[in-house]
C-alpha cells in the first residue's frame, strides 16, 4: 500500500515544481501547508479552475500521460482567454488505489510535459481516493492591471475571430469513441483531441496591445460559446458558414466512422474541446493583427450586432437562427 507522504514526494518529483521561484512570483511553492506568492507591482492575479472526470471528460481507455496532459492543457486555456501568463497552478487528484503505481506515472509524466511547455509550475494540492479518477486544477496567472479581457466588452460593428481550425478534438473523440484509437494512421488525427495546445502567447498579445473588446476560449463549442459571449456583452452576432475555417476530415475517415458531409461543419460549431480562442476587434484595429504572434492561423467569421440573437449564413446568403448544440454539463442529452 502506497502512502500519501510517498505519493506526494513521486508528484513533487515528476511534475515541474520550481520555475516559477525564478520569475518572483513563487516565494514558497509545493511541499508546505500553503504556497506563497509575491504578486508583481502593476499586474492583476487571474484565477481559474477545472474539472477531469473519469466517464464524463475522459475515457478510461485513453492514455494516462494524455489525460495528465489535458488536465493542465485545459486550465491553462482559461489563462489564455483572459490574456494572462501563468504563474503556478494546484493538482487536485482522488483515485483508486489501484491506479497509484504504472498509471499514476505515466498520468504525471504527461502532465510535467504540459507544465513544462507552457512554463507553470506546480505550487500545492490535495490528494485523496476514489473509486473513479477525478482531476481538479486550479491555475494562476497574472496581466497588466486593467487589461484583462473579458466576454462583457463586445461592442456592434466589432468583427469576430477564431484562432486555429475548429473540429479536430471532435474528430480525435469520434475516433476514441468508435476503437479505430490503435490504428496507426490515427495518431495524428487524435492529438488535437488528446494533448490540445491552449493559445497563450496570442491571448497575452491581444491583452497586452488592447487589440480584442471580449474573448472566450472555445471549450464548449463554437455556437455555445460564442453565445455566452454575447449574452455577456448584450449584443448578437452573424457568422457566415463560409468562413468558419473547419478542420478537414480525410475520405477514409469520413466513410470508416460513418459521417455525414455535414460533419465538419457540425465538429467545428459544437464538437467543442478545441481550446482555441473566439474574440472580437473593432475594425479599426483589424491591421494590427498582423503583427500577433506567428504560427496561428487567424480568421474573422462574422460581425457583432445590436440585435441581441445568433445568426447563420449560408453559402447562399441565407440567414437561419444559429443553433446552440455545444457542450453543457447539465442539459438532457
Amino acid at each position: 500500500m502506497t502512502s500519501e507522504g510517498a505519493l506526494l514526494n513521486r508528484i513533487r518529483k515528476a511534475v515541474l515544481s520550481d520555475g516559477g521561484r525564478k520569475a518572483g512570483c513563487v516565494r514558497l511553492g509545493i511541499g508546505d501547508d500553503a504556497a506563497i506568492l509575491k504578486p508583481r507591482r502593476g499586474r492583476e492575479l487571474i484565477l481559474s479552475s477545472d474539472f477531469l472526470i473519469e466517464g464524463v471528460h475522459f475515457l478510461s481507455a485513453d492514455p494516462p500521460n494524455a489525460i495528465g496532459y489535458k488536465a493542465l492543457a485545459r486550465a491553462v486555456s482559461d489563462l489564455a482567454a483572459m490574456g494572462a501568463e501563468p504563474i503556478g497552478f494546484l493538482l487536485n487528484l482522488a483515485m483508486p488505489s489501484a491506479r497509484t503505481g504504472a498509471w499514476l506515472d505515466k498520468f504525471l509524466k504527461g502532465m510535467d510535459q504540459a507544465a513544462r511547455k507552457f512554463r507553470i509550475p506546480l505550487i500545492g494540492g490535495d490528494l485523496s481516493e476514489n473509486e473513479k479518477v477525478a482531476v481538479c486544477v486550479v491555475v494562476l496567472g497574472d496581466v497588466l492591471s486593467g487589461r484583462a479581457i473579458q466576454r462583457s466588452g463586445a461592442r456592434p460593428g466589432d468583427l469576430i475571430y477564431v484562432s486555429g481550425k475548429l473540429g479536430a478534438a471532435r474528430l480525435g473523440l469520434e475516433i476514441s469513441l468508435k476503437r479505430f484509437d490503435k490504428r496507426r494512421d490515427a495518431r495524428s488525427l487524435l492529438a488535437p483531441h488528446l494533448y490540445p495546445s491552449p493559445r497563450l502567447k496570442l491571448g497575452s498579445w491581444l491583452a497586452r496591445h488592447r487589440v480584442a473588446t471580449a474573448m472566450m476560449d472555445i471549450s464548449d463549442g463554437l455556437s455555445i460559446d460564442l453565445a455566452r459571449l454575447c449574452e455577456s456583452s448584450h449584443v448578437g452576432a452573424v457568422v457566415y458558414a463560409d468562413c468558419i475555417p473547419e478542420a478537414r476530415i480525410p475520405e477514409p475517415w469520413r466513410r470508416r466512422l460513418r459521417l455525414s458531409p455535414a460533419a465538419e461543419m457540425d465538429f467545428a460549431l459544437n464538437g467543442g474541446d478545441d481550446y482555441e480562442l473566439v474574440f472580437t476587434v473593432p475594425e479599426r484595429r483589424v491591421k494590427e493583427l498582423k503583427r500577433a504572434p506567428s504560427g496561428v492561423r487567424l480568421t474573422c467569421i462574422g460581425e457583432v450586432t445590436r440585435k441581441r440573437e445568433l445568426l447563420l449564413v449560408n453559402s447562399a446568403g441565407q440567414e437561419s437562427l444559429l443553433q446552440i448544440h455545444g457542450w453543457d454539463h447539465f442539459r438532457r442529452r
